[in-house]
C-alpha cells in the first residue's frame, strides 16, 4: 500500500521513461508518508483523448496521479507528497514543444474495512 494510478496523454509517451517516475514516486511516497518499503504499487494508464474546457485545444496534454492509502497520515505528509509527485512530474515529463502540460495530484484514503488484496503465483 499504497496504490498509485498515472494517467497520462498519449502524446507523452515517447516524453518520460515511465518505470524512472514511478521507482522515483514510490521512493518518495515511503519518504513522506511512511510507505513501507515495497508495499507501493504504480500503475501507468496512457489516456488516447483528452478534452479541456469548450475549445478542446489539441496542443494540451495531461498527466493526472492518484494515490490511494489506508487512513491516518498527518495533512502535511499528504502535502509534502502531492507537492514531490508535482515536482517529479516536472522533472520527469517533458511534453512536445508547443504542447501545455497540466498536471495533477490526488489523494484519497481507502476504507479499511471494505479492502481486500491478493496475491496468485502463476
Amino acid at each position: 500500500m499504497p496504490h498509485i494510478s498515472v494517467d497520462y496523454s498519449a502524446g507523452l509517451a515517447d516524453g518520460f521513461d515511465r518505470r524512472a517516475l514511478g521507482l522515483a514516486i514510490n521512493r518518495l511516497a515511503e519518504e513522506t508518508i511512511d510507505a513501507k518499503p515495497g508495499s507501493c504499487k504504480t500503475l501507468f494508464r496512457q489516456s488516447q483523448q483528452l478534452v479541456v474546457g469548450t475549445d478542446g485545444t489539441p496542443a494540451d496534454a495531461q498527466v493526472y496521479v492518484e494515490v490511494q492509502m489506508f487512513p491516518g497520515r498527518t495533512p502535511e505528509a499528504k502535502a509534502a507528497l502531492s507537492e514531490g509527485v508535482l515536482a517529479l512530474l516536472a522533472e520527469h515529463v517533458k511534453p512536445a514543444a508547443g504542447t501545455r502540460l497540466l498536471t495533477a495530484v490526488n489523494l484519497a484514503d481507502i476504507d479499511r474495512d471494505g479492502y481486500r488484496s491478493a496475491v496468485a503465483a502463476g
